[in-house]
């Protein structure tokens, strides 16, 4: 694709529901503002977060993103590419520069984001495994650490640890110094091994919360746990971070995480929730844990930009281990 096009190629979103509101079309070539950069993308990640957007659920996403269908048509956060334009107020990357982040609309040749949302990729990975680092890697990181407050040598219990965010987690807490306990589906318990889990339970047979551990610190990133099933497996003084809201209705989505800070207050354990927020600084943080070896990607596989279909049915179907990527 011609860097100078004022077209290009993208996925398009014209409503909510199922993968049939996705179709590929050539759109416009996005204006940047002054602190933005235009990328040419060569991977994008697919993230539960897309997900959401593609359902429009819960329904109180569609007031910030659009009522009847996103302001924004073209779906896509996760981000890795080349810089080929820069805003007049951009001073941390030039064209030409490799880079990894979070842009809006990667689902696409060419895509904007924010210098404040990107880092320089990470030396020796390949643009389709920085593509699935940046939505899942920050929220495990600040999930574990910002919010969490993880300490070396606690326990830690990582619900959906086969997960996007969870694959991370998982590593996180081992390069951080947790003894790590993770939970998944026995079809996926080698992976969690592999990433360096301590323990691996299968969530059909074995239950966390069956008083023979407790935990100092649970990152519940599946969020089908009840608080009361949380607080079984804590430490008297124990946290519980909530990450997943898939369970919290289909209103606002967080219904058991405000419970949960409303509880709070009144026990010893430490109930809360976060969003996790886009900061190159952190992506920065997350560059030394991969450049140092003691974090890799989990890249499922990849798609090719006009089966983006293909990939969120994968998704949705709970079959995916890690992270997949979108190819363009």
């Amino acid at each position: 694709m011609s860097t100078t096009a004022t077209t290009h190629r993208a996925i398009v979103q014209d409503g909510y529901g199922s993968t049939d509101v996705f179709h590929l079309a050539q759109v416009a070539r996005p204006e940047i503002a002054a602190h933005e950069v235009l990328v040419q993308v060569h991977a994008a990640g697919l993230d539960r977060g897309t997900w959401h957007l593609m359902t429009g659920k819960p329904y109180a996403v569609r007031l910030a993103v659009g009522l009847r269908r996103p302001r924004n048509p073209v779906p896509g956060l996760d981000v890795a590419g080349t810089v080929v334009d820069v805003g007049p107020e951009v001073t941390r990357f030039a064209p030409g520069d490799d880079v990894f982040g979070i842009a809006k609309g990667s689902f696409a040749e060419v895509a904007a984001a924010r210098e404040d949302k990107l880092a320089h990729k990470p030396a020796g990975l390949s643009f389709d495994q920085a593509a699935v680092v940046p939505v899942s890697a920050l929220t495990a990181l600040q999930g574990l650490t910002d919010v969490g407050h993880l300490a070396a040598g606690q326990r830690v219990l990582i619900t959906g640890a086969s997960g996007g965010v969870g694959s991370y987690a998982v590593q996180f807490a081992k390069a951080l110094g947790a003894e790590v306990t993770g939970v998944c589906s026995a079809s996926k318990a080698d992976l969690v091994r592999s990433l360096g889990a301590d323990r691996v339970l299968d969530y059909t047979r074995q239950d966390f919360a069956d008083d023979a551990h407790r935990y100092d610190l649970i990152l519940d990133i599946a969020g089908g746990a009840s608080l009361s099933r949380l607080r079984r497996a804590l430490t008297p003084t124990g946290t519980a971070v909530l990450a997943g809201g898939e369970e919290g209705g289909s209103i606002i989505g967080i219904g058991r995480s405000l419970r949960a800070t409303a509880l709070s207050p009144f026990v010893r354990q430490r109930l809360t929730f976060y969003v996790s927020k886009e900061r190159a600084s952190d992506l920065e943080r997350i560059t030394e844990f991969l450049e140092a070896g003691t974090v890799t990607p989990s890249l499922d596989r990849t798609y090719p930009l006009d089966q983006v279909q293909d990939a969120m049915r994968r998704l949705e179907a709970g079959e995916v281990r890690g992270k997949i990527a979108i190819t363009i």
